[in-house]
């Protein structure tokens, strides 16, 4: 079986980590071989960087300096998790991938969109999801739904977040057949059905 490259992105709070996991399981019991990871993070390197780059205290951090931590992350995780597992015919589930970067250091930092793009043209290889799930919804109802304490991405203002799904709208007009874009207010397991479905079609 070709490997495929199942990517979830949206705002904090859309419940894209919750349906990455529901996902996952659903085809573990469908008999498929699955990996289920995550950015920042995925790898030992990347989790003691995601612990930092999450980190409250590190607030203030300069964007382009986060935009090259998150890229270098990703190109140990791609290295390391994605592209061997592709390679070895697994479906690969990841929390956010490229997407996140562009939507949260292009949009939200408003950093230089193409520059960024081949930063992480780079870190990853070029490697492209074969399917993106955009849980949308607005920030304020998203950012409602967090619980504990906020982390240093969390802790920001929302007309930050506003311009990050902002974001995420505009790439997905700009490479709309990649993307499944779904309304995260959806029932849960309504949520899942459609994406269990959608990626059961690309299965074949």
């Amino acid at each position: 079986m070709k490997g495929l490259f199942i990517v979830f992105e949206g705002i904090d709070g859309t419940g894209k980590t919750t349906q990455a996991r529901l996902l996952a399981k659903a085809l573990v019991r469908r008999g498929y071989p699955v990996v289920l990871t995550r950015e920042p993070g995925g790898t030992p390197v990347g989790e003691k960087i995601r612990g930092l780059l999450l980190n409250p205290e590190l607030a203030g951090l300069d964007p382009l300096a986060e935009a090259f931590f998150y890229a270098g992350v990703r190109a140990e995780h791609v290295a390391r998790i994605v592209r061997p597992a592709l390679a070895d015919g697994r479906v690969v589930i990841c929390d956010r991938f490229v997407d996140s970067s562009l939507a949260y250091q292009g949009y939200g930092r408003q950093l230089d969109l193409g520059q960024l793009e081949q930063i992480n043209a780079l870190a990853a290889g070029r490697l492209t999801p074969d399917l993106t799930v955009l849980l949308d919804m607005p920030a304020a109802e998203a950012l409602a739904r967090l619980t504990g304490r906020a982390d240093r991405m969390e802790q920001e203002k929302l007309d930050f977040f506003d311009r990050v799904r902002w974001g995420y709208r505009q790439l997905v007009n700009r490479e709309p057949r990649r993307y499944l874009v779904l309304d995260g207010r959806l029932d849960f397991q309504e949520l899942h059905r459609q994406i269990l479905k959608a990626v059961e079609e690309r299965l074949g």
